[in-house]
């Protein structure tokens, strides 16, 4: 077969890799520079989260990856956001905030954030100045079309860009901003929602609905995201029209991911059949299995302060729940795609991934 006719050509000539698979990039710690250079070095385009981290760690970063792998990689940012500049105006909302938290403080012997902290936010701009600066293979962002500055630093240096949409007027918004590709991701998908036209109650279409409606309505390759976890999710994304899939939630199960221990032992259980959107654990809405804080927290959903603060004033609390182990203050996040497969090496699931999708298709990919 001639490698243009394979499934997911589109996409494989555009970003330089060998299968239309994509990592979903992660932060908070759960991306690595193994995971990333596991899932590259198998053929896939492996991504590292770098929206949290200062712009001086980012080359750095960068120049680990490469000296990992020789294959392409991403590397992926966030949109700010104008409401996010100071979320938390004062000292009474921030007492407001942490009060609600002062239970879960307590029961980890920790203080709560000052102001200065819950406002802390990373310079964007600066961001994008350091990814440029490194020249990574792939930049894709999220929560918003890319800034000029950023696609036109992308051509200079010879990086497709990847935009994420939730809705098809996302998707349209992206390729007119200059995205090379577009993610389309479905409402079933895990951690944050890349919502940004529309709130995000009203763009929460389904993976597979979705997908087809992006497919007609862009001429840039279209990779589907949100409830793939094995070979028939990817065969039916790229039947409906998807030139490739994203997939997070699976990679975070395998040994070179970020996860904590309890994190992977929830990805793994029957808990994770039971996903919510929540505000909780960062200010945005994000999918994770529900837990205890989750459910306990229920009525505060829609008084968190915005992102970064709720992040910030998180942090502590989370940091010290993985330290020991406990998956009831974690934010687990997940797709809703809980087929409880083990987890194993990235290498050995993008393998499988692919050789499962060509025989439900008939063709190799």
């Amino acid at each position: 077969m001639n490698p243009d006719q394979r499934p997911g050509a589109a996409l494989t000539s555009v970003l330089g890799i060998r299968h239309p698979v994509v990592q979903g990039p992660f932060g908070g710690g759960l991306s690595t520079v193994e995971l990333t250079a596991a899932v590259s070095g198998a053929g896939g385009l492996g991504s590292y989260g770098v929206h949290a981290m200062a712009p001086e760690r980012i080359g750095p970063l960068v120049e680990r990856v490469r000296a990992a792998v020789s294959a392409p990689f991403a590397v992926n940012l966030w949109i700010p956001r104008a409401e996010e500049e100071r979320p938390v105006p004062d000292t009474a909302a921030l007492t407001a905030h942490t009060d609600r938290l002062t239970a879960y403080y307590a029961e980890f012997g920790l203080a709560p954030p000052d102001l200065d902290t819950a406002n802390t936010r990373v310079d964007f701009e600066a961001q994008v100045d350091a990814v440029l600066a490194a020249r990574p293979p792939v930049i894709s962002v999220v929560m918003g079309p890319p800034p000029q500055r950023l696609v036109e630093g992308a051509r200079r240096i010879g990086a497709p860009l990847i935009g994420t949409a939730t809705t098809v007027a996302e998707a349209r918004a992206l390729q007119e901003a200059g995205c090379d590709v577009v993610v389309a991701s479905g409402g079933d998908a895990g951690g944050h929602r890349g919502s940004f036209l529309a709130p995000v109650r009203e763009s929460l279409v389904g993976t597979f609905s979705l997908v087809p409606q992006v497919s007609d309505a862009v001429t840039v390759p279209v990779v589907a995201a949100g409830g793939i976890a094995d070979g028939r999710g990817v065969a039916a994304a790229l039947t409906l029209g998807a030139d490739g899939v994203q997939v997070g939630t699976g990679f975070l199960r395998t040994r070179e991911s970020g996860a904590s221990p309890a994190h992977r032992r929830a990805l793994g259980s029957e808990q994770a059949r039971t996903t919510v959107l929540t505000r909780l654990f960062s200010g945005r809405p994000a999918r994770g299995i529900a837990n205890d804080l989750v459910r306990g927290m229920a009525d505060a959903e829609d008084r968190v302060p915005p992102y970064p603060a709720q992040n910030n004033l998180m942090l502590p609390i989370r940091a010290r729940a993985a330290e020991l182990e406990r998956p009831d203050r974690l934010n687990l996040w997940s797709g809703q795609a809980a087929l409880l497969a083990p987890g194993g090496t990235a290498g050995d699931y993008l393998a499988a991934l692919v050789a499962d999708a060509g025989k439900v298709l008939g063709l190799p990919l």
